[in-house]
């Protein structure tokens, strides 16, 4: 390589809440010469980081426009209440969207769900972000609704949450751009579906011929020999019935019977 050329890296980005380590790890044990480099980025500038150049891939939540951007969806997440301890919802297991309606329900201007019409009532305004919406879960102005992952991310020692039915739920994809599908691309397409090493996706060496099995000589068997090889020929193929038990011995010194013996003279 040329002091000019760039060394290559990989950027990979993602929306908060998501946890890419495992896929990481198995980059780095896969293509160790590649550096990985995590870029974290915020669901409003998921897509533009990527049409960009900023990052070659990233893990968004969808909708994806799949005008320019490729996407696979990973995973469906759980959505869930974000309340006080000591809020009576605490109590029981999971709730419903309709439980939450005499609630004041925070609806943050960075939040991940596609609500057609949020639960509950309405606070006065809309938090600018999911961090400050939880702040005022744990004041006692409202609760929340959002992915478990933003949950477990934003967690407070005096703060607990509960699964919601009857919401829309978060979907995690992998996205990045459709014209630049590179093969270090396809190499973490193949890492996330859980393509082995050994996969036809895998940028591996050229597997070599498969060595023949040994004869009764010791020799090796070619490639090109098969069934009707001479090992085969003189094995129990020849025991059929069309082979020398049933030809050559029929024929041979079975027909002479004990004539083959020479008598005694007296």
């Amino acid at each position: 390589m040329t002091g000019s050329e760039a060394t290559p890296s990989f950027r990979l980005a993602y929306v908060p809440g998501v946890t890419p380590t495992k896929w990481v790890r198995i980059w780095n044990e896969r293509l160790p010469d590649i550096p990985l480099t995590l870029v974290a980025v915020t669901p409003a500038e998921a897509f533009g980081l990527l049409r960009d150049g900023g990052a070659d891939a990233g893990f968004v939540r969808l909708p994806v426009d799949r005008t320019d951007l490729s996407a696979i969806p990973l995973y469906t997440e759980t959505t869930v209440v974000v309340i006080p301890k000591d809020h009576e919802i605490s109590a029981v297991e999971e709730v419903s969207a309709e439980d939450l309606a005499d609630e004041v329900v925070l609806h943050p201007l960075d939040d991940t769900l596609d609500w057609e019409r949020p639960p509950g009532r309405p606070a006065f305004e809309r938090p600018a972000t999911t961090a400050d919406a939880v702040e005022l879960v744990a004041a006692g102005i409202g609760l929340l609704v959002v992915p478990q992952s933003l949950a477990r991310l934003h967690h407070r020692k005096d703060l607990t949450y509960r699964p919601v039915t009857g919401t829309p739920e978060s979907r995690v994809a992998l996205s990045w751009p459709e014209d630049r599908t590179t093969d270090m691309v396809e190499d973490f397409i193949g890492i996330v579906r859980g393509r082995t090493v050994n996969s036809s996706r895998g940028r591996q060496a050229p597997a070599q011929p498969k060595a023949g099995r040994p004869d009764a000589s010791g020799a090796r068997r070619g490639p090109a020999q098969g069934k009707t090889g001479t090992a085969k020929a003189g094995g129990r193929s020849g025991a059929g019935k069309g082979g020398a038990k049933g030809g050559a011995a029929k024929g041979g010194a079975k027909s002479s019977g004990r004539s083959a013996k020479p008598r005694r003279r007296s």
